[in-house]
Formats: C-alpha cells, structure tokens, sequence
C-alpha cells in the first residue's frame, strides 16, 4: 500500500503542475485522499462489521495529519531552519475549518452519550443515524463553500502566498532541472497507480479480520493508527519535503488540505454510500475518539496561532500522537447491542457500558467546547 500510494503521490505532483498553482495543491491533495475513499469503500462493502473500524479511521487519518504529519514537518523545518513562518490565511482558514468539522463529526457522539439512559438503545442508534446522514450532507456543502473560496472567491490571494512560498526552495533549480512527465503520462500514471491502490486496499481490508482475532490488535489501534499510517504515507512524504525546503505554506495546505477533505468530503461520502448500501453507517464514535479529536484540535490551533513553528513544537505534536497510539493499543473494542466486545482483546480490564460514559460526557463537552472558544477569540 504505502508504495502504491507513493505511486499516486507522484503521479498526482506531476499532473498538478500543468495546472494553476492552487488548483494544483488541492488536486493533490484530492489524490491523496483518493486512496482514503477508495479504503473507505471497500471498507464499508465489507459490511457493518467494518464501521467501528472505519469509524477510528475517519479520526485516525485526521490526527494523522495533524499531529504527526505536521508535527513531523514542525520538527524537520525547524532543525534545517532556526524558524519558519507561515501566512495567517493558511493556518487560521485551516484551523477553523477543522474546528468547525470536529463539531459536526461529534454531534452525534454527544447527543447519543447524553441521552443514554433516557431513551431505548435501539432509539438511541437510529436517531443517531438520522443525525449523521443530515450532518454528512451539511459537511458536504461546507466542503463546497471551502472550494469556492479556495479557487473562485480568494484565488489571488492563495496564489500569491504559494507563488513567494516557492521562491524560498534553496534546491528549486534542481527540481526544475529535472525531468517530467507529460500530461498523457501523468494521467496514465495517475490511472495504473489506482488501480495499484485498490487492489492493496482490498487486500488489507481482507486482512483486518486476521488482526483482531488472531493477533489480538483492537479496532481502535487498527482505525487510529495503523490504517491512517499506511495510506497517508505518500502525503506525509510530500509534506515533510516542502517543510525541509522551507515552503511551509505548501506543507500546511497538504496537511491541513487533507485533513479538511477526510472530515468534510470522504467522511460525508462513505456515510452516504452506506445509507444507499443499507448499512447503519453513523458517526456515532466512541467517546474516547471524539475527545481525543476535539484536543488535537486545541493544541494544533494553539501552535498556529503565532504564524511560526519551530522543532520544539513539532516534537511536542509527535509526542502527543505517540501518546493517542499508546492509548489506542490498549482501548478495548466497543460493546455491541447484546453486552459483549465486538471482537477478543489483548488487554486486561473490564468493559463498561456507555451508561458510564453518560454522567460525564456533558462535562467534558462543555470544558472542550469552552476551552475552543477561548482559544478562538483569543486568536
């Protein structure tokens, strides 16, 4: 998988300087997330027994990108440049969007903890269904409204932050000295490379099943980290390159680029495909997944805020990502209806039900949602 995402990866950096410079960005930003969709889908063809699943990889690509991928580039950058700096109209348009997608993908989280207890189960699940579908259209025409203002409304103004953002590449002469590849060549490429995807998509998919129950590895580990580290390999790759040429503005694009399109574009998509499929496809995530999501969030806004980053800031970011990892090795799978884990676990402690997590979700809800809009109006 990771050198047919590679494969993707390059092919989609090619097609994308025959075009605008913007357009160009979100195109391969677009390819990259194309091996995402196409896992998603295979993911959810398998059936219900694959949502808890795609579930923690729909956050687990996110916190990929913005805890160790920008991390990553944090920490690189900053070793080959004392600091790096950054237009306000990347990281803030970024942060906030990514803010406001973690508000729509916890919706349904939050009002099926809040209401645990109250209503029957079965009530509980199909509310929270209907919730997530009307939140994925809404996503949906987010995304829409992110594209115009990228390409239509405020065009000029990401092209002139790209164009002095390529004037920094000390190695620019060489990158332009090399060869390339046709625009026939790159569609070709681009075309035999997703194929190459799809393929190894199916059979990781396939090999899933194997991990939990032969290998003792929990969903969460699988949907937070392994998955989202396999497919986001090719975009990671191009991030921490542009970071070390010191085009920060590019590496914020991809990543935050690509965490906006899981959250706003293949999330909304593969819940969709699973209500035209008959599959209960609801962005009903564990807590624990919600509330890790919505800190990342905070803590990736805080280092932001300045417009410059440094190594000390992308170790910090990887460290709290290694710290998720950890944690996600160790979180047991999820209850089904009848009271028992969806699959065997390697670890040792006792599952309770979501009646637990309900006399507490409210408060840490609101703690985080608080402490967001500080972090907002500070800004």
């Amino acid at each position: 998988m990771v050198p047919a995402a590679n494969l993707v990866g390059f092919a989609g950096q090619e097609l994308a300087r025959k075009i605008p410079k913007v357009a160009g960005v979100i195109l391969e930003t677009t390819f990259g997330s194309i091996v995402e969709i196409i896992l998603f889908m295979v993911l959810i063809a398998g059936g219900n027994k694959n949502v808890a699943v795609i579930r923690a990889a729909i956050l687990g690509s996110i916190l990929a990108n913005l805890l160790f991928c920008l991390g990553t580039c944090f920490f690189i950058g900053g070793i080959f440049h004392p600091q790096q700096t950054f237009h306000e109209a990347i990281s803030e348009v970024g942060s906030n969007l990514m803010l406001v997608a973690a508000v729509g993908l916890v919706i349904p989280t939050i009002f099926y903890n809040s209401l645990t207890g109250r209503l029957s189960p079965d009530m509980l699940e199909t509310e929270a269904l209907r919730i997530s579908r009307a939140a994925a259209i809404i996503l949906l025409v987010a995304f829409c409204v992110y594209l115009w203002f990228q390409v239509r409304s405020h065009h000029g103004l990401y092209e002139d932050i790209l164009e002095a953002d390529e004037e920094r590449d000390h190695d620019r002469h060489k990158d332009l000295a090399k060869d390339k590849l046709t625009f026939t060549e790159s569609c070709v490429a681009v075309g035999v490379a997703l194929v190459f995807v799809s393929f190894m998509a199916v059979f990781l998919v396939q090999q899933i099943e194997f991990m939990v129950h032969e290998r003792n590895i929990s969903d969460a580990f699988i949907g937070l980290i392994l998955v989202p580290i396999v497919e986001k390999a090719s975009e990671h790759l191009t991030a921490v390159d542009e970071a070390y040429d010191n085009q920060m503005n590019f590496a914020l694009s991809h990543v935050l680029g690509a965490s906006i399109q899981t959250a706003l574009l293949n999330t909304p998509l593969v819940v969709i495909v699973g209500w035209g499929l008959g599959i209960d496809m609801s962005l009903n995530f564990e807590l624990f997944d919600a509330v890790v999501l919505i800190l990342a969030i905070i803590v990736v806004g805080n280092f932001l805020r300045d417009e410059k980053s440094d190594y000390l800031e992308g170790a910090l970011c990887v460290m709290v990502y290694v710290l998720v990892a950890v944690t996600a090795w160790y979180y047991p799978n999820p209850i089904t209806t009848n009271g028992t884990a969806s699959a065997e676990n390697g670890v040792n402690g006792t599952l309770v039900s979501g009646d637990a997590n309900a006399t507490v979700v409210h408060e840490v809800v609101a703690r985080l949602v608080k402490k967001a809009l500080e972090e907002i109006a500070g800004g």
